[in-house]
């Protein structure tokens, strides 16, 4: 079994920066890739970023692509998300996910989320 806890959300001003931890623990963790995915009131779960744990290879969703950065520290099992000139359609609580391939291709385990407001 796999656990995920993010931290860091809160209230932050257009334009400003923040950022979102996630860690990853477990007996017999295997990560294979880890992700962010949003979701905002009244819309559907969106693909934040992702990063593949082995080669550190990274993926954005085109809404955050050149103001996010996704980051991981293997040994720590921490992965984390640089919000950098977040905007009011940043906001939204945001859900960290591990692709162990434990139960076949896939994000397998999810974060309970950490929500972020962001104020004008």
């Amino acid at each position: 079994q796999v656990q995920l806890v993010e931290s860091g959300g809160g209230s932050v001003q257009d334009g400003d920066s923040l950022i979102l931890s996630c860690e990853a623990s477990g007996r017999a963790l295997s990560i294979t890739a880890m992700a962010w995915f949003r979701q905002a009131p009244g819309k559907e779960r969106e693909f934040v970023a992702s990063i593949r744990w082995s080669g550190g290879m990274t993926y954005y969703g085109h809404a955050v692509k050149g103001r996010f950065t996704n980051t991981r520290h293997k040994v720590k099992n921490m992965m984390y998300l640089q919000m950098n000139s977040p905007n009011p359609e940043d906001a939204g609580v945001y859900y960290c996910a591990v692709d162990s391939r434990q139960n076949g291709a896939g994000y397998d385990y999810w974060g309970q989320g950490t929500q972020v407001t962001v104020t004008s």
